[in-house]
């Protein structure tokens, strides 16, 4: 009887690239997906830690799945795995395994093999890991999307971000295998591919054919013409003139950047250890609108760092409203130990830091709104989805990352067609319809 699994996935596109990874193995092994209701034999979760509340989140997960699957065997992975091994000792009543993120490789056979797990098990010391771990799969779950992690780890230690601790050092994965995993996910019908890493920028800095993440777009993007790629977060200085250059010259690396921000006030960044000020971060999105007038830009920013009084977050939020972004991404600053800021002195309160997350959203709504409303009227491709809402219609995303809704035939899922932008649908997402009809 092919035994039933269960994974669990918090936090990151990378989390989500090696759950994939996870559900493959496990399937080509013989295993199957629990169904809903089913009870399992083998529960994985893939924790996160990147702020106080995921950790939290990753905690509660790991008790209600035991509870929920009292005989499965569990084994618990991620970054809060990797950060808070004894934690998790102390919250569960039965043996688990937990497998470090430099093992992740290793993780269908431990959760296979028929010996009791351990609770030390595959750990290993990650800040010392030199390779990526090596995760082939097929395809990409049922989805259109697939997301392809070139690289781990982070060496930039920002002082708010537990992250470098939980990853260790920046890994490339060689760029032969790049292209390998790419063929496999246009063999199984990935339309569209979303290239991301912990770090992604640094890309191919510590192979020994050093390369870097303008080449593998480059190469990428050449190597399958009829594949969508997109750049996951990329941090501010790695934007080259070269990057731009290999974006416009191939007509299937889309439009779209995410750019993380974080502050808008320069004596919180250079606290934060983010390498550049405002006016830098101004510069770069202006050279983005100004070689892409058409891109969507999203940006990440947190506030409530210690020592953003009003004047600070006033500077965030004034060039905010200034540049020409599409969509953010607000998040509260977060405490965590280990890292230099959960020292610094002049902690901001939670309902302070709550206020203005609420703010912040709240221009970002506008933002956002303000994009789609300038396309309306215009014709944009739209990647088709193997999905559809509630209502029976398609749903998709356009080059420049519009959510799109529509009625048509199911022979258009996994294919790219033209759709007329006509409003703002009550979800949020831009009612069309398909061009032509």
């Amino acid at each position: 009887m092919k035994k039933k699994i269960i994974i669990n996935t918090l936090g990151c596109k990378v989390n989500q690239f090696e759950s994939a990874s996870f559900l493959c193995g496990f399937e080509e092994s013989g295993c199957r997906k629990a169904l809903a209701g089913e009870d399992a034999d083998i529960v994985v979760i893939n924790t996160c830690a990147v702020t106080a509340k995921a950790g939290a989140q990753s905690r509660q997960t790991v008790r209600r799945l035991m509870r929920r699957h009292p005989k499965a065997k569990v084994v618990i992975t991620g970054c809060y795995a990797q950060m808070a091994a004894n934690e998790l000792a102390e919250i569960v009543e039965t043996p688990v395994c937990i497998v470090g993120n430099g093992n992740k490789h290793l993780l269908v056979e431990v959760a296979l093999k028929e010996t009791p797990c351990d609770l030390t098990m595959l750990m290993g010391r990650i800040l010392s890991k030199k390779e990526i771990c090596s995760l082939p799969m097929k395809r990409f779950g049922d989805r259109t999307r697939a997301y392809l992690r070139v690289q781990d780890g982070c060496t930039n230690f920002c002082t708010y971000c537990i992250v470098p601790y939980t990853r260790g050092p920046s890994r490339s994965l060689p760029l032969i295998e790049v292209l390998e995993q790419t063929a496999r996910f246009e063999v199984a019908g990935h339309r569209e591919i979303v290239v991301t890493g912990i770090h992604v920028g640094m890309y191919g800095k510590d192979l020994e054919e050093q390369s870097d993440i303008t080449d593998l777009m480059r190469t990428a993007c050449n190597a399958h013409p009829d594949i969508r790629f997109r750049l996951s977060s990329i941090e501010p200085q790695e934007i080259t003139d070269e990057l731009l250059d290999a974006m416009h010259s191939c007509s299937n690396f889309m439009p779209h950047f995410h750019i993380p921000l974080q502050s808008g006030d320069d004596t919180i960044l250079k606290r934060m250890h983010r390498g550049y000020d405002r006016e830098t971060f101004r510069k770069i999105i202006q050279k983005c609108k100004t070689t892409f007038p058409d891109a969507a830009i999203g940006i990440d920013i947190l506030t409530g760092f210690p020592g953003e009084g009003e004047q600070e977050f006033d500077n965030s939020r004034k060039l905010l409203e200034e540049i020409d972004g599409t969509y953010f991404h607000v998040f509260p600053y977060s405490k965590r130990p280990g890292t230099p800021a959960a020292t610094f002195k002049n902690q901001v309160p939670k309902e302070v830091s709550q206020q203005r997350v609420a703010q912040l959203r709240k221009l970002a709504d506008a933002k956002k709104e303000a994009f789609y409303t300038r396309f309306l009227g215009t014709e944009r491709p739209v990647l088709v989805e193997h999905k559809r809402t509630r209502d029976n219609l398609l749903t998709g995303f356009t080059d420049n990352y519009i959510p799109v809704v529509f009625s048509g035939d199911d022979i258009l899922m996994g294919t790219v067609i033209s759709v007329h932008l006509e409003k703002i649908g009550d979800n949020g997402a831009v009612v069309g319809k398909q061009a032509g009809k």
